[in-house]
């Protein structure tokens, strides 16, 4: 596991990124002493299908629902509304 200091992790962020992609793990240090690991995220596909699912029981209630096609311009101005 490589390690680097904070400041060089905030000037190649984009580099250590690509590493992590490939699958590296980087231990990220101040003065010295470890306080954040970087490592590729690892997703169960177990967790996957419990988020297909979930979206498959969203798409469904929606349709239920027949609310019809989403609005942009209502949404924003429900969110503005009140804002000077």
């Amino acid at each position: 596991m490589v390690e680097i200091g904070a400041f060089e992790a905030k000037n190649k962020l984009s580099e250590l990124l690509d590493r992590v992609e490939r699958g590296e793990r980087i231990v990220i240090t101040r003065r010295g002493r470890a306080v954040a690991e970087l490592g590729p995220v690892v997703v169960s596909e177990e967790r996957r299908q419990r988020a297909r699912e979930a979206m498959t029981r969203m798409r469904e209630r929606a349709k239920a629902a027949k609310l019809g096609p989403f609005d942009w311009t209502e949404w924003k101005s429900y969110r503005d509304e009140g804002r000077e």
